[in-house]
């Protein structure tokens, strides 16, 4: 055969393939029916288990590398979740006719709640001064608009009656507080939550809503707006106390496979300043470290290695997101030098071990890293087994 037929034969094979991958897809979509029929949920985790295991096996029946098997498999399987979870919140979906208004509902995360909260059936209200001069052109004499995507545009919240059954706080973190305030002098009646990385600089904003009597909760949702499956993923509920407000905004994720975790204002910021901040700034330092020593990226990536290839992926994404949002982050958090302060010591420890030549007091570090993690782990299996 020449190689023309042989790529031929490929292109028929590569069709094929993605032919039972939509048959696979399709049999997922029905799976979801009967799974909400049955009030089941919708990830099985022992099902996945066997899936991959099953795949690992065939595959080295077929003389597949068993790892390529599972990427595959993997891959088609969180696709048919995401396409579940996506139906089933349509489906089951708390909006039922009722408005929300997005305040920076252009910006990534508020795009991304709109998706989201439309799909529930929320008829969706966005404020944006990205899209202000577009809506007030477009506008009808009480100012508003229909905009592209089937949302009505509102020029100006602030003329708005804010009469909607939720309004939700997709600003950026320096404006935030004073938007909060600013809701709070007008009193809506609606549920009112933020999307706040941080919290402590916001609190001013939040008291303000909560002594007006307005129903106030505050969230922070610990992924990116181009999530598509919530499993694994987290969103963290701040309690006010207002009971009511925190179990509306939770019911909002309940059709979906997020992590719901709940804990109050300070706690949020000690914790974020370690699982952002310092993730944040360790990245930084590496890409900046690599950026000033001097040394091409082409050569680099020559010489490159597993390791640095995984931790320069990483640092590709922080370099990727706004740098506004992540000094925001360095900078507002109260509890943020206490993060900064371990991320020095342990540079200065390090690099004090390995110019005195201190073999032991390395091997230390190590084994108290693996420990570490180890444990984090063992307790992320327990609560993947929690779920089952």
């Amino acid at each position: 055969m020449n190689l023309t037929t042989l790529r031929e034969q490929l292109n028929t094979i590569d069709r094929q393939f993605l032919e039972l991958a939509a048959r696979r897809q399709a049999l997922g979509a029905q799976i979801a029916q009967v799974k909400r029929a049955a009030g089941q949920p919708t990830r099985d985790f022992q099902r996945e288990r066997e899936v991959l295991l099953r795949a690992r096996a065939n595959a080295a029946e077929l003389g597949l590398p068993p790892q390529l098997a599972e990427a595959l498999l993997g891959k088609l399987i969180h696709s048919s979740l995401a396409t579940q979870e996506q139906a089933r919140v349509a489906a089951q979906g708390h909006g039922s006719g009722r408005r929300v208004l997005i305040i920076g509902g252009r910006g990534r995360m508020g795009r991304w709640f709109a998706e989201f909260l439309g799909s529930q059936g929320f008829a969706v209200d966005i404020a944006d001064t990205a899209n202000a001069a577009d809506a007030a052109a477009s506008a009808d004499p009480a100012g508003h608009g229909a905009g592209e995507t089937g949302y009505r545009d509102i020029a100006d919240w602030r003329q708005d009656a804010l009469e909607q059954d939720m309004i939700v706080v997709a600003t950026p973190l320096g404006i935030t507080a004073g938007i909060l305030t600013e809701l709070a002098a007008r009193r809506p009646r609606g549920l009112i939550f933020d999307l706040g990385s941080l919290k402590t600089p916001l609190r001013a904003g939040l008291d303000a809503l909560a002594l007006a009597g307005c129903q106030v909760t505050s969230l922070h949702p610990m992924f990116g707006p181009d999530t598509e499956l919530l499993s694994g993923r987290h969103v963290i509920f701040i309690d006010l106390g207002q009971p009511e407000a925190l179990a509306a905004a939770r019911a909002l994720f309940s059709q979906t496979m997020a992590e719901q975790v709940v804990m109050s204002l300070d706690e949020h910021d000690r914790l974020v300043a370690y699982i952002l901040g310092l993730s944040h700034a360790v990245n930084i330092a590496f890409f900046t470290a690599l950026a000033e020593s001097g040394e091409a990226a082409p050569r680099l990536a020559q010489l490159s290695s597993t390791t640095f290839d995984a931790q320069l992926e990483v640092a590709a994404r922080v370099a990727g997101e706004s740098p506004a949002l992540y000094f925001e982050i360095q900078q507002l958090n109260m509890y943020g030098h206490e993060a900064l302060a371990a991320l020095r010591s342990a540079v200065e420890r390090f690099c004090g071990i390995v110019e005195q030549g201190d073999e032991a007091a390395f091997a230390s570090l190590m084994d108290q890293g693996r420990v570490y993690l180890q444990q984090r782990t063992l307790d992320e299996s327990y609560s993947a087994g929690q779920h089952r």
